[in-house]
């Protein structure tokens, strides 16, 4: 039995904010591997004269640092045992909670359960690392662990209760696994709002889209291994 770790970041998943566009994203690594796997990603920083602490971040994207996010986004795709599982919701607007008696907060969790669920093997333990984001963080965690654990016996997917070991939070800045879930999730909000104000956004993009061939605006096929995509159209919740 193998422990992998789940590096999870979300984007505009607030219920009223300036966007309608919601993302969550995750990296998924073999729990031996994380060390190995931020010092290669240290090494990289190195490389281009950026300090260790350096924090990979969507928002730092620019065209002068255009090159080590194009190597970072190298790194995801050369290295065998990093895994994408993202969600996209392209439109908010079109959610009705009320109608499937949820709220927002239990879509949020449900959205988590079909980001996850697609890697699951019931060989595994996972642990799974998330983002803080809010005050409301602490809470979501507690409630999450429970969700999945549950959900996904109901589903008949599997008997055990502790396939998902824990999920904790933590500070991006200090995870490096988590900053490229960032950086990933970046590039597919980027996509979807047909934005082009920024020469090294716009590379990193095409780059991505290039090893994919998913134009990120689409739900990859289901088999998809390395990064897989699932565009949420709103109808089931």
């Amino acid at each position: 039995m193998s422990t992998i770790n789940i590096y999870c970041d979300e984007s505009c998943h607030l219920e009223n904010d300036n966007s309608n566009i919601m993302a969550i994203g995750s990296l998924w690594c073999p729990e031996e591997k994380t060390k190995q796997f931020f010092q290669e990603i240290r090494d990289i920083k190195k490389e281009h004269n950026l300090k260790k602490d350096f924090e990979i971040k969507w928002i730092k994207v620019s065209p002068a640092k255009k090159d080590f996010y194009l190597d970072i986004v190298d790194f995801f795709f050369k290295t065998p045992s990093l895994r994408f599982r993202g969600v996209l919701i392209p439109n908010k607007k079109v959610l009705n909670h009320q109608k499937h008696n949820n709220t927002h907060d239990d879509f949020y969790y449900i959205m988590y359960y079909h980001m996850v669920k697609h890697f699951l093997d019931i060989k595994n333990k996972y642990n799974i690392y998330i983002d803080i984001k809010d005050s409301k963080s602490w809470e979501k965690t507690s409630r999450l662990k429970d969700f999945l654990n549950s959900y996904v016996r109901k589903k008949g997917y599997c008997v055990r209760d502790d396939i998902i070991q824990k999920i904790q939070l933590v500070r991006s800045h200090e995870i490096e696994l988590v900053q490229i879930t960032d950086l990933l999730i970046g590039a597919i909000c980027y996509q979807n709002r047909n934005l082009s104000d920024n020469s090294g956004k716009v590379e990193i993009t095409k780059k991505i889209i290039e090893q994919t061939h998913n134009s990120l605006k689409k739900t990859s096929l289901y088999g998809e291994q390395k990064f897989n995509l699932l565009v949420w159209k709103g109808e089931d919740v």
